[in-house]
């Protein structure tokens, strides 16, 4: 990464600006936020007045396009994840802005005001049917009770109630001790939800008294100016619903068309006056002399020469370009992970965590593959991992083409298919014991039999499982050591040099030394006695490193070394749940579809076919969840901590993304 300072005339601001727009090859800071000492000396420059223009027409086009994409009839569904649409690439021509203007009030000048009118006729219905919606559910209480709704309310004689209760016996007390009052019922619903429409009328003399005892115990009505038998005032109101659904049919119907016929058009319109937004945009990132501007940011090293070219050619000179390498600290270069293509969803992982510090290692490929092996052992059944490879390769052929993020994920979970696929076959799992149990009649037979270099192969998981123990062990001890050696070759680039002869070179000793006494001490191996004093030797020098770098606390760091690396046996358990659950969900398969076979044969076989299906599904979605998880947790805990800091941000060059628009031919002066 190079620190980068360009100084351009400002006849050209505006030509270097385009420019660096179209090579995305600087990531442009804000040099009042990053670099304000330089506003000791010159002032600050201010955004383009043109930008609010652009931001005025981007707004404007916008909200057509959002009441467009609503009238749109979206597939759902099977369908829509089987085709998806693609957006239309429109090929634009480069203009001038005021040519731009030009095009977009020509476009919203035919249809923004027709669309807008439309909108607000909708939200006049919508409004509408809301407020039908509230009478209908009031009188439908009402429907039974011989009344005028337009007489609800207060005369100059009586005043009448309406609404509903849920404690009528108390309502029906209090009005029976007051004689000017009466009270009519219906009663809805049943058990602890019976409600009962209520209708009461008294002389005007008890209004205090109503009112009161209404506020207590009834919800009332609003019927605003309906008037009619409540039974009229239904039939009514559902003519008036439905002759607002039809109207709203009949606009949503010529939205459409508009959608259909304009709706990329705008997506291409907006796409090109964001562009010129952003352009006019970040001059308020500049600082600024009498006739020149300073532009200051970040490149990537390999893009230093052709970002000068680029840049001098197009002002023909009058730019002053300046590449300094920067320090981690103060300056804070931004990060630029550098994967192989294939490699692009293992960045997300990394990301998921921490970006890492500028000339930290990048991890990405290396936590990539130890995150699908770690995945295999912990999902380790061999029918999950078909499904997940056959999904995978779907995706990847049928949807990558539409996404990239898509296609980088699909690419990493053929892999985890692969390795899960592999690992099941080496444990004896296929769907648990699906094809022991109801292939070859015999739950204890193997898939398969097969002696290599004296490995007798499958491994049943269940039945031995300190076997794979072992191996989860040996697992987390490699990848416990790559961190090691990541740490010490990190220490090295950052020439960190106590650190790297103490922190990080004592685990080597300390690993080897410790690893023969355990071995001596504790699993009966032989070693002379010479050895066993190199070991013993080894140890004190790997105390002695890690205490001159900790000091007494040092020795905490050896039980949390021990307790990451038994937390590798977390391959082992949760490779038992996947194959102790595959195998729980065939064996009540078995036993059900046997009990109901009695009864009914071809029902029970259906019922069995049935639950392993469910019960498999379900199973592979927790595990796999629980495996991607687990193995996740690994590489961010237990391996990270070796040697991976993180805390840094991303390089984000100024550049043009398009999803909508393209530009035939389009060339960097």
């Amino acid at each position: 990464m190079k620190k980068t300072s360009l100084i351009v005339h400002q006849n050209y601001v505006e030509d270097v600006i385009n420019t660096l727009h179209k090579t995305g090859m600087m990531e442009i800071i804000d040099i009042s936020k990053e670099e304000p000492e330089t506003l000791e000396t010159i002032e600050k420059a201010s955004m383009d007045p043109e930008a609010a223009t652009c931001t005025t027409y981007e707004l404007r086009i916008s909200r057509v396009i959002d009441i467009l994409k609503k009238a749109l009839t979206k597939s759902s569904g099977v369908k829509a994840l089987l085709h998806p649409q693609l957006p239309e690439i429109k090929t634009v021509e480069e203009g001038s802005l005021e040519e731009i203007y030009s095009y977009i009030e020509g476009v919203l000048g035919e249809i923004e005001k027709k669309i807008l009118n439309h909108e607000q006729r909708l939200n006049e219905l919508d409004e509408q049917k809301k407020q039908i919606g509230f009478h209908l559910e009031q009188v439908k209480y009402l429907k039974e009770f011989e009344l005028n709704l337009a007489n609800i309310g207060k005369s100059e004689y009586i005043i009448v109630k309406a609404g509903k209760t849920s404690d009528l016996p108390d309502l029906e007390k209090k009005i029976e001790q007051n004689d000017y009052t009466t009270i009519y019922s219906q009663q809805f619903g049943s058990g602890k939800k019976i409600e009962w429409a209520v209708l009461i009328a008294a002389h005007i003399t008890e209004r205090e008294f109503i009112e009161k005892l209404c506020r207590e115990k009834v919800t009332e009505f609003d019927f605003g100016e309906l008037s009619g038998s409540p039974k009229d005032v239904l039939e009514s109101l559902k003519k008036e619903e439905i002759a607002i659904n039809k109207e709203k049919k009949r606009i949503i119907s010529h939205l459409r068309k508009f959608a259909e016929k304009q709706l990329n058009d705008l997506l291409a319109i907006r796409e090109e006056i964001r562009l010129e937004r952003v352009r006019k945009e970040v001059t308020k990132n500049f600082a600024k002399t009498s006739s020149t501007y300073v532009i200051k940011g970040w490149v990537l090293e390999r893009d230093e020469t052709a970002l000068k070219d680029a840049v001098t050619g197009i002002s023909k000179g009058h730019v002053i370009c300046e590449f300094a390498t920067p320090s981690a600290n103060p300056d804070n270069p931004p990060t630029h992970i550098e994967t192989p293509k294939w490699a692009e969803g293992f960045k997300g992982l990394l990301e998921m965590f921490s970006t890492p510090k500028y000339n930290e290692l990048n991890p990405t490929i290396i936590m990539g593959f130890f995150f699908i092996l770690f995945f295999g052992v912990m999902l380790g059944d061999a029918g999950y991992g078909l499904i997940i490879l056959t999904l995978s390769l779907f995706g990847y052929f049928k949807f990558g083409k539409y996404s990239d993020m898509i296609r980088s994920w699909s690419f990493m979970g053929f892999w985890m298919g692969l390795v899960t696929t592999v690992v099941g076959f080496l444990t004896n799992s296929f769907f648990g014991d699906f094809i022991p149990r109801f292939v070859y009649g015999d739950p204890t037979a193997f898939l398969y039999s097969a002696n290599i270099g004296g490995i007798q192969l499958p491994v049943n998981s269940i039945k031995d499982p300190i076997t794979i123990l072992v191996v989860a062990l040996i697992f987390g001890l490699i990848h416990l050591n790559v961190g090691i050696l990541l740490g010490i070759i990190q220490a090295f680039k950052a020439k960190k040099y106590k650190e790297l002869l103490t922190a990080r070179l004592c685990w080597i000793p300390l690993q080897i030394g410790g690893g023969m006494l355990i071995a001596y001490s504790m699993l009966d191996f032989q070693l002379s006695q010479t050895l066993i004093y190199i070991a013993v030797v080894l140890v004190v020098i790997g105390l002695i490193q890690l205490f001159i770098s900790a000091g007494p606390i040092g020795f905490f760091s050896i039980t949390g070394y021990v307790g990451d690396w038994l937390s590798y046996a977390r391959l082992l358990a949760l490779g038992l749940a996947t194959a102790g659950m595959a195998l729980a969900f065939n064996v009540v398969a078995e036993l059900l579809g046997e009990m109901v076979n009695n009864l009914i044969p071809i029902l029970g076989t259906i019922l069995l076919i049935l639950i392993l299906i469910v019960a498999h599904i379900v199973n592979l979605g927790l595990q796999a969840l629980g495996a991607g998880i687990h193995s996740l947790r690994l590489q961010y805990v237990e391996f990270f901590n070796r040697f991976y800091e993180g805390g840094g941000h991303k390089f984000a060059p100024f550049r043009i993304n398009r999803k909508y628009t393209k530009i035939e031919d389009e060339k960097i002066d």
